[in-house]
Order: structure tokens, then sequence, then C-alpha cells
């Protein structure tokens, strides 16, 4: 669809958020300002210089409104008019406004008939913004065409990530029943930190000394919880506290990790196939090549697959201090989930992959979304061989709400040998036993 079009169909486009006793008035000033400029032109520009494009439109709805025609007009209609229109053309028409609403982190389109998004944690209803399934469809292409994915009846589902870091997620029919469904979640402009997330609630400072702990130690850390409850929001924040002289690679399926100070950073993205069916670069395949890059510590964003075998390989052989998330509900969970991935890629007796999930990993994050949207850590865990090779975990901490302080249950071992070795000092963690126990 070019630029042009994209303002001929301004009108279709405007839903909701252009009311009906603007709509003619959002038509007219499309008419008017295809006078003015003509569209191959834009379209063009818009090419070679999105910037100076979109100054050329303005200027052109500007031209427009001094005219006798709209003097009437109050500046509010005009400037509202005037957003409207370079949302539709560059932007995400009805979506525009939620996109740059800071506070919202997650937004929901459920057909025609709803739209919701996620702010602080908490889902709210916004109401039906698109008016008719060719509407949103128009919108979905245009989202999709610049990043050269399509969408059809062929291949209904698509996820892709946005030139703002965006990660869009497309459903149509007739996968989905009620129309498509477009899920955007948003990429956070500044990176949470330990220190923020102490801060919002999310633990106290015997928590957070214990993180940065772990890190230090050079402990390979599983971050747990289910779907929104901030896995990788943790996951960046402990990658934050990592030594700036060590040589870090992410892999990921849609890149949101951030390392705005970190100067030593490889950051890998999987990639699907295209339209034929060819080109994919899976998480496993990433994680296969991160060991050949030199790393010293490898983030997988996060294992849902056969990559678990691989990850807990790298795990083993020398890069201590790795990093991931799994969709797990209890760090015992999170063992039960492992080795159903660790069988996707190798049918391997159970034993074995608990022994090897033992000697690979040391410490669960267990992370947690409460009933009012607000996360917290709701269990620290240690993770050991037990007998006969088996998988054991042993809890630390733990905490049933964010209105509870939680409750300290052991000192795992590997602080005091962290201790030993230097690692951490002796003294602040004396001082952290007494605080806890």
């Amino acid at each position: 669809m070019t630029l042009m079009e994209r303002v001929g169909s301004a009108q279709a486009e405007s839903g909701r958020f252009v009311s009906d006793a603007n709509a003619w008035m959002l038509e007219e000033l499309k008419d008017e300002v295809g006078a003015i400029i003509a569209g191959d032109t834009l379209a063009s520009l818009a090419v070679d210089n999105p910037k100076r494009a979109r100054s050329e439109l303005k200027s052109a709805m500007r031209s427009v409104f001094s005219t006798a025609k709209w003097a009437a007009r109050s500046g509010e209609t005009k400037e509202q008019l005037a957003k409207e229109l370079v949302d539709t053309v560059f932007g995400l028409g009805p979506l525009q406004s939620l996109v740059e609403d800071r506070d919202v982190t997650e937004i929901m389109v459920n057909g025609t008939s709803a739209v919701f998004v996620e702010r602080f944690g908490v889902v709210e209803f916004q109401g039906a913004l698109f008016v008719n399934a060719t509407q949103l469809r128009s919108l979905i292409d245009r989202i999709l065409a610049p990043l050269g994915r399509r969408v059809d009846e062929s291949s209904p589902m698509v996820d892709a990530r946005l030139p703002s870091g965006h990660r869009v997620n497309v459903v149509i029919p007739p996968i989905a029943l009620d129309g498509p469904v477009v899920t955007i979640r948003k990429f956070a402009e500044r990176t949470m930190r330990l220190e923020d997330m102490q801060e919002s609630g999310s633990f106290d400072r015997r928590v957070a000394q214990f993180l940065r702990w772990a890190v230090a130690a050079r402990k390979n850390v599983a971050v747990c919880g289910g779907t929104g409850s901030g896995k990788t929001t943790m996951l960046n924040a402990l990658s934050c506290v990592i030594p700036k002289q060590e040589r870090i690679v992410t892999i990921e399926d849609s890149a949101e990790l951030r390392f705005n100070e970190h100067p030593h950073v490889v950051r890998l993205e999987s990639r699907s196939s295209n339209a034929e069916g060819v080109g994919e670069v899976s998480i496993r395949d990433l994680v296969r090549n991160a060991l050949r890059m030199r790393p010293d510590r490898i983030i997988v964003g996060e294992c849902r697959g056969a990559e678990a075998l691989d990850m807990l390989t790298a795990m083993n052989t020398g890069h201590d201090g790795s990093l991931t998330t799994l969709h797990a509900n209890s760090p015992a969970d999170m063992v039960m989930r492992l080795v159903t991935m660790v069988r996707y890629g190798m049918d391997l007796p159970v034993e074995v992959i608990e022994g090897n999930i033992a000697s690979a990993l040391d410490v669960v994050v267990q992370v947690s979304r409460g009933c009012d949207g607000r996360r917290f850590v709701s269990s620290l865990a240690s993770v050991v061989r037990g007998v006969k090779d088996a998988c054991v975990i042993e809890e630390a901490f733990s905490r049933a709400s964010m209105d509870e302080q939680g409750c300290w249950k052991s000192v795992p071992i590997w602080i005091d040998e962290a201790c030993g070795r230097g690692s951490i000092d002796e003294c602040e963690v004396a001082a952290w036993k007494a605080e806890c126990f």
C-alpha cells in the first residue's frame, strides 16, 4: 500500500478515534491535502526521507487549515484531525495513541469487538476502536509490509518485531474465529534495574543482595514464572549487574533485552522461515553457534523446546554465570518442564536429564503476578544433586504475596563457597545472615 493510498483510506481507518461528526471533515482534509502534494511525490519522499515526508504532510495540512473554509473550525478540532491523519498515514491509526502511552505495556485487539491494554499489570477495556474487519486487516497489512512479512489464509499466524522494538503477533481467520487478533507487546523505553524493582516492592534489599551475589559468583540462573509475571524484566535486571569486562551473547526469539551501558554484548535473534518455508534459524541453532563465539556468559531469552538440551550443555561446559527464563509455576515444576523440553531434542533417561539439570543449574528465581497486577519474587531456590542423580530443589526464600514480607528458610551452600573463593565479601554475608535469620 502506497503512502497516499494510506491517506486515501483515512476515513476507513478512522474507527472510533475520529468521531462520526468529524469523519466527513477528515475526508475533506484528505482530499485537499492530496491536491497540494501529489501522492507519488509524498510516497517517494517517505522512502528516502521519512522525517521530511512527515514535515511535508504537516505543512500541507497547515495550508489547508489557513483557508477561509476552515476558519470557523476550532483549533482543537483541527489539531485532532491533523493528528489522526498523520497517525493513519505514518502510524498505527486507532492504536497509535495507545502505542505512545508510556503506561501501556501491552495492546490486545480481539477482532473488531474489543481492544484491551495492560497498564501497571492491570488489563483495561478500551472499547471497539475498529469499525469492521477490513479496516483492521488494512492496519495489519500496513504493520507487516515494511517488515517483509505477510499473513494470509495459507499462513494465518505471524510473529514479528517492529522497528521500534515492539513485538507484534497476528492471527487471522480461519484460525481466529472472531476476526483478526493483534497483540503488541511494547518495548520498554527504560531498562529496569534491581534497584528499580526493589523500590517498586518486587523484593527487599536482602533478596536484591542474594541476586547480586548469584551473578557475581557466576551461578547459572533460571528465572521462572507464568505469562506476564515479569520474567524478561527480571532477566534484564540480572544481566545489568554482569561485570563490564565479560563478553555476553544473548539469544532471543524477539529481541527485548537491553544493555545500555555494557560494552561487550553480542545480540542474536532467531528467524522464522520465509514464505517458501526456508531460511529458519532456530533458538537451538543460535545456542549451538554461540558456543563458538567465545562467550563468558550466554543468556537465552526463553527456553521452550529442544534448545534446553544445548543450554544445559553450555552451562555444563565452562559457561558459568549463564541465564535463561522458563514458563513454570514453581521451581519444582521447572525441573519437570526442563526434562520434557530436553526430551524434545534427545530421548534420554529421566535420571540422566535430572543429573544434567542438577549439575548445570544453580539458582531458580520464581517471579509471580498478584491479582492486582503487581509482580514480585515469590521464591528463591537452589538446585542440588540428590540420591541417584535426582534433581533436588532446596527453597531458600518464599513469599506468598506483595503484602507479605517473605520468609527466609536456609542459606544456599554456594554462598559460603563463594565467600571462600573471594567472589563475595564475607563481612557482607555475615551481616546479611544476621538480618535474614
